[in-house]
């Protein structure tokens, strides 16, 4: 296989008529650049779908792509690799992805640049140079990554973008009828109360699903443990990312006393951040997110995840596909799997930009064929995309 000779930036905006997550509540406005921020957690959302994707060219011709996160400042992560790291990854061998990961991470290490754009821009070349690897020998990517161990990936529905308890449940009956049995709520958006909705959902979609709520970082450690003994009655299969990132020493305790299990790591970009929290023994569940860590620090955490007895259920996010493709073929092969997030209102549109016949339905998502990914950009992905020099 020859080397990498010429790395490019793409920047995919689609367009959405709901703000992801569901509407603005009381007090939310968008602001000049297209942004609000949800009041329930202080975070800045788009008001478009975006993401960054580049595309890996080898000397010979063969091509990679990859992708990462582009949801806000999708210009800075196109800066990062274009000055940054591209030069240093031409000529380079895709065959040593992981050592290129290490040595590309390394740049910036004296600068505190351990995570955050850094890391995503990281993860989208990761992504692509697998996906070189894989072509490269022929094989689908999970071949390359260890022995498949499950056939499909079970899911679960992410997100009932409503503005009210009611139509929230009649989403998700909506959903039941259709044979789907696990829910997650996303409590940023809970205007109605988090215990209320949730208790309204375990009422109205009784005891045989399986019920979680994504708490986005909203509590200190006394209002989490507070609020998951409100949360009991509903029977929750876990709580999400309940605390503030930073606060390590507060999760790790709160893992210990809650009633309910705790799950945690969908921004945890490395096995360095994973293994402070994951070394505290408590957490029941962690999510790594492949638009963040890519591919070769997708395995490192769900191996960290195993050796701790914890189980993986990968995080999904706004993407064009590239990266959900690649969070697939990885979560095949991992020891531990427990169940993949399916963001119902991102992952349909997705793979409508992609030639692939990666899929979901109530009974989880099939992988994508063919080598590497599975997944390239169709017409419809280029009517959504500029380029970033």
């Amino acid at each position: 296989m020859s080397v990498v000779s010429k790395v490019e930036t793409f920047i995919l905006t689609v367009p959405r008529t709901t703000p992801y997550l569901g509407p603005l509540g009381a007090g939310e406005r968008v602001n000049a650049r297209g942004y609000l921020v949800r009041r329930g957690n202080g975070t800045l959302y788009p008001t478009v779908d975006r993401s960054v994707l580049v595309r890996v060219t080898t000397a010979d011709g063969a091509v990679g792509w990859g992708e990462t996160y582009g949801i806000c400042a999708p210009r800075a992560t196109c800066e990062i690799i274009n000055d940054l790291l591209a030069p240093e990854l031409v000529g380079r061998d895709p065959q040593d992805v992981e050592t290129i990961w290490d040595d590309l991470y390394g740049l910036m290490r004296v600068r505190g640049c351990g995570s955050g754009f850094h890391t995503d821009a990281l993860a989208a070349l990761d992504i692509a140079l697998w996906d070189l690897r894989a072509r490269a020998a022929g094989q689908p990517l999970w071949a390359l990554l260890g022995t498949r161990q499950r056939d499909s990936i079970a899911g679960y529905v992410s997100g009932l973008p409503a503005a009210t308890v009611a139509e929230k449940v009649a989403m998700a009956r909506t959903f039941a009828a259709q044979g789907h049995d696990a829910f997650k709520v996303h409590a940023v958006v809970s205007h109605d109360g988090i215990a209320e909705e949730m208790a309204a959902l375990r009422a109205a979609l009784g005891e045989q699903v399986q019920l979680m709520v994504d708490l986005h970082w909203k509590f200190d450690h006394a209002q989490a443990l507070a609020l998951a003994n409100e949360l009991l009655p509903s029977r929750l299969t876990f709580i999400e990312a309940p605390l503030k990132p930073e606060d390590v020493a507060g999760l790790i305790a709160l893992g210990a006393d809650s009633p309910i299990p705790v799950a945690a790591g969908e921004e945890w970009p490395t096995d360095y951040v994973a293994r402070l929290r994951l070394d505290g023994g408590t957490l029941a569940y962690v999510q790594p997110e492949m638009g963040h860590t890519g591919i070769t620090q997708f395995l490192r955490i769900a191996r960290l995840a195993a050796r701790h007895g914890v189980q993986v259920a990968p995080h999904a996010t706004i993407g064009g596909g590239i990266f959900m493709a690649a969070s697939l073929h990885a979560s095949a092969v991992i020891d531990g799997l427990w169940r993949h997030e399916w963001q119902h209102s991102i992952f349909s549109r997705s793979v409508e930009m992609l030639d692939t016949d990666m899929a979901y339905a109530h009974d989880g998502y099939r992988l994508p064929t063919g080598p590497g990914l599975g997944a390239v950009p169709n017409a419809r992905f280029w009517d959504h995309t500029e380029a970033v020099a």
